[in-house]
């Protein structure tokens, strides 16, 4: 070997502590060791920046890190010593652990040591290793340490101080950031600190957003504080409950109070640095944009009427700006509840289009189909990301959505009893997550429905404002027949409006297949032709209209 490689390799970390392990093997901590290598452990204790003995400590430890752990009758055994006078150097092992150069595991009243992986590679790069800076961190940078430092205190490889030191350190010196300043204002403990830590990180880091005892257990300080934490959540007395940042899961409609996650509130003030999208990507089909909705004359009964414009009113910018906050300001719920009712071909769901055009409301329609699964849980779980979208969309979209249940029976029947089977058990938990949200709404939502007899009283109390859409008076439909025929006369509008008991949705029906024939003859339709357009709509003897080929507005 030329004598500038042995000169090369003298002035390395690894090679200097080469030395010192050959040495120190049997040594028994004599004097004569630390003496005749002087100049080895002198180069690691500089270099490392810690003391004589500690250099041969951090030797030891190198030379075994591939060990995973490391006792300290391990390192008595290879010096030969007593374990007595290694434990007189404890403090020197502290100094190492604090210094991050090892890790120590204390765990049912044993002690034991590792050499994290970064360690060894900065070593055989020939540097000193540094832990990572805690200052002018952003966001991601702040949850990588987070990440790490939970998982040595789930590994029992960092003491509850050590981790409520390092977690304040780091929010300290990013007061900068959101996060960190939201943190501080929400915790006035060091319990209910750690724990918001702990929810924010299993929620970026692990996906998790369902945080059970199970998970507190492996971060507490003890048996007693499990206990006192467990009883706050339980009884929703701890102030992150009280503060709404965290609240429990809900479940097949019914909250889990062995479950826990981050509020829309939480996630909304703590992590909007972090642009998190969750469950949000909305398909553009299922919003209808009021500019597209086209003007339509719709025909009502007198109360009817009455009731539509008070609604439109209320819908209008202006006006629904000013009853949220009066109603906000007398400690009332924002949001409002809409039930459209009655018979098929009514108009409730051009009412509902209507009112968003002339409020500028774009529509947010559900189909009910598409929240149906056949696999157990999932249809709670559609129905829960629907609210979701919607949340988004009255945060990102200038004036708020309307939220369209059409044809909402079978989300808003009359609950089943639980005993009769896992359907029943499904539709249950999907109504309760409906009725919770409309708890906490703070949009507008309106169900349509032609089942009203089949409400459930639950939803019946929820909803703010009831119409109920009937079958139109005979001068209403003497109306529709002009809109719908415009070339008819007001006589012959007045005859069929007597001799036809038909919904709005049925003489539309009537019109089109009236203006098909035209177009398929030539000749404009005789009042005969109409009249015969109309026996077969009529699907029974007796009169009594069923629900096929209605239009179901």
């Amino acid at each position: 070997m030329s004598q500038s490689k042995i000169n090369s390799e003298e002035t390395t970390l690894l090679w200097h502590i080469e030395k010192i392990i050959y040495a120190a093997d049997g040594c028994e901590l004599k004097n004569e060791f630390f003496v005749e290598n002087k100049i080895h452990l002198g180069f690691v204790s500089d270099m490392c920046q810690i003391t004589t003995f500690q250099a041969l400590l951090f030797a030891l430890f190198v030379n075994e890190s591939d060990s995973g752990i490391i006792g300290i009758s391990d390192i008595s055994k290879y010096l030969k010593c007593k374990k007595i006078s290694l434990m007189n150097h404890l403090s020197d092992f502290d100094e190492l652990e604090n210094r991050k150069f090892i890790r120590c595991c204390r765990s049912d009243g044993s002690v034991n040591y590792r050499v994290p992986k970064e360690v060894v590679v900065a070593v055989t790069k020939n540097r000193l290793y540094l832990p990572p800076a805690t200052t002018n961190l952003s966001v991601i940078q702040i949850f990588e340490i987070v990440e790490n430092i939970f998982n040595l205190r789930e590994k029992t490889e960092m003491s509850y101080e050590s981790m409520k030191f390092e977690l304040e350190e780091i929010i300290e010196n990013n007061l900068n950031l959101l996060f960190c300043k939201g943190v501080k204002r929400y915790t006035n403990n060091t319990s209910n600190f750690i724990l918001l830590m702990l929810f924010c990180h299993l929620y970026i880091n692990n996906d998790d957003d369902s945080v059970g005892f199970h998970d507190f257990n492996e971060i507490v300080e003890s048996k007693y504080m499990m206990r006192s934490i467990k009883a706050s959540f339980t009884y929703k007395s701890n102030s992150l409950i009280v503060d709404k940042l965290i609240e429990p899961v809900f479940e097949s409609g019914f909250e889990n109070l062995e479950y826990y996650h981050l509020t829309d509130k939480a996630k909304e003030e703590l992590l909007s640095e972090l642009n998190l999208v969750e469950n949000t990507k909305i398909d553009i089909k299922d919003v209808i944009n009021s500019a597209s909705i086209a003007v339509k004359k719709l025909i009502y009964n007198p109360r009817e009427r009455e009731q539509v414009d008070t609604l439109t009113s209320l819908l209008k910018p202006d006006n629904f700006i000013t009853v949220q906050q009066k109603l906000a300001d007398n400690k009332m719920r924002k949001g409002f509840a809409c039930l459209f009712y009655g018979p098929p071909g009514t108009g409730k769901t051009e009412t509902v289009y209507q009112i968003a055009r002339l409020a500028g409301r774009n529509v947010f329609m559900v189909d009910i189909s598409q929240t149906k699964s056949k696999w157990f849980g999932e249809s709670e779980k559609k129905i829960k990301e629907i609210f979701n979208k919607y949340k988004t969309l009255v945060k990102n979209e200038s004036l708020t959505p309307i939220l369209l249940f059409n044809e909402a029976d079978a989300v808003i029947g009359k609950r089943k009893d639980s005993g009769s089977g896992a359907v029943s058990q499904t539709e249950n938990a999907i109504q309760n997550i409906i009725l919770q949200e409309m708890e906490n709404l703070e949009g507008i939502m309106i169900a349509t429905t032609n089942l009203t007899q089949n409400l459930d009283n639950a939803f019946d109390r929820r909803f703010l404002y009831k119409i109920e859409f009937n079958i139109p008076s005979a001068l209403a439909r003497s109306e529709i027949w002009k809109v719908m025929i415009p070339s008819i006369c007001d006589s012959d509008a007045e005859v069929l409006s007597k001799d036809y008991d038909f919904s709005g949705g049925q003489i539309e029906n009537i019109a089109r297949k009236y203006l098909v024939e035209g177009i398929l003859s030539g000749v404009k339709p005789t009042l005969n032709s109409l009249h015969s357009i109309c026996q077969s709509e009529i699907l029974t003897k007796t009169g009594t209209y069923g629900r096929i080929g209605y239009i179901g507005r």
